[in-house]
């Protein structure tokens, strides 16, 4: 009877174990949530930080990477979002950036042209178009990567969604070759004058990130409206640019695109698909830099999968980080708590390698050790 009960008590004590182990509190439970925290690049509304404001209890509690900032807020239809003058943004990027005890990546798309969130109503200079630049000649390109990066960094901004190396394929893409976003049809000028942003960005201290991978500038549908499928449009010219990149700039950051493309795989989108960035960009392009998803929230996203749905698919295909703008349709203070959670869920369950969590956070890491 006394061996018995001994034996219980010994199972009753090592569950007692697992179980703390596995569940809150416990410190790998810890160190896996802040691995997660790092995956996550977050939009929030705010010229300024009060206590009230859920980003610093993100930034603070929840350890998240990044921000991505706005100068219209498209849930509300309303202006200011983040960005009203040169002061208060610079004075906004120091507070966040105060928030919490390790570097945050601070973002922006300020490609220039029609993707310029620094407008000159706000006291910031006219930025040309990628298209208008490059037609300029190379002088004109490097200036105004200059000029960009600069101002980029005398802001505190760390990070540039740019430069956009989407080739021209088609002129009248709506959210590419419309709005002049694409230096050039030709891809070997697109890969010069991509190099030329890389550097001056870099240079100045801030991280550029080329976009959108594998190939936008075919589609004849925007991506934030709903899924392209450039299936039968696009080439593999499209890929020449990061060949090009990869092999002879230190690229830091690589954004995905949410078109179907049948010809790299027959079954998901870019941002989904394994083979896309595990097979085509990391094996093949020997990328070993951060692929960050674009916005989750586009169309050709929610119109088509669930949100626990996306972030398994496209952390498990390769991504790094996950940018939730929380700038579409809705706007949620609780989105980073509620991914956190759905994300830590899918680990517990085996749905998600905790390895592929805290691959992603350590190669974040070390790319802001760059910076």
């Amino acid at each position: 009877m006394h061996i018995r009960v001994l034996f219980l008590a010994a199972t009753l004590l090592l569950a007692a174990c697992g179980n703390a182990q596995n569940s809150g509190g416990g410190k790998d439970d810890t160190a896996l949530r802040r691995d997660i925290g790092e995956m996550l690049l977050v939009g929030f509304r705010g010229t300024d930080i009060d206590s009230n404001n859920h980003i610093v209890r993100d930034i603070r509690d929840y350890g998240i990477g990044g921000v991505i900032l706005f100068e219209y807020d498209a849930p509300s239809r309303s202006r200011p979002r983040n960005i009203s003058s040169r002061s208060q943004l610079r004075h906004l990027c120091k507070e966040l950036q105060s928030a919490g005890e390790e570097r945050l990546l601070i973002g922006i798309d300020q490609e220039g042209g029609a993707v310029s969130r620094l407008k000159e109503k706000y006291g910031f200079p006219a930025f040309g178009s990628a298209k208008a630049t490059a037609t300029a000649g190379m002088d004109s390109v490097r200036a105004c990567a200059r000029l960009t990066a600069s101002i980029l960094r005398e802001l505190g901004i760390n990070l540039d969604f740019a430069p956009c190396v989407d080739v021209d394929v088609n002129p009248r893409c709506p959210v590419i070759g419309k709005l002049e976003r694409s230096f050039s049809g030709n891809a070997g000028r697109v890969a010069k004058c991509g190099a030329v942003w890389v550097e001056e960005l870099q240079r100045q201290g801030v991280t550029a990130c080329l976009k959108h991978f594998p190939g936008h500038g075919s589609s004849r549908i925007d991506t934030h409206l709903g899924l392209a499928d450039v299936s039968d449009t696009w080439h593999s010219d499209e890929l020449e640019p990061y060949r090009k990149l990869l092999a002879d700039n230190e690229v830091r950051m690589v954004m995905t695109t949410h078109v179907f493309n049948a010809k790299i795989d027959s079954l998901w989108p870019a941002t989904l698909s394994k083979a896309t960035l595990t097979g085509l960009l990391r094996d093949s392009l020997h990328f070993d830099g951060v692929i960050i998803t674009d916005d989750l929230a586009m169309g050709a996203m929610t119109q088509h999968y669930g949100y626990d749905e996306m972030l398994r698919m496209t952390i498990n295909a390769g991504a790094d980080m996950l940018c939730l703008s929380n700038n579409g349709s809705e706007y949620d203070p609780e989105i980073v708590p509620k991914t956190i959670e759905l994300i830590y869920d899918m680990v517990e369950r085996g749905e998600i390698p905790a390895g592929r969590i805290h691959e992603s956070a350590a190669r974040i890491r070390r790319m802001k050790g760059k910076m």
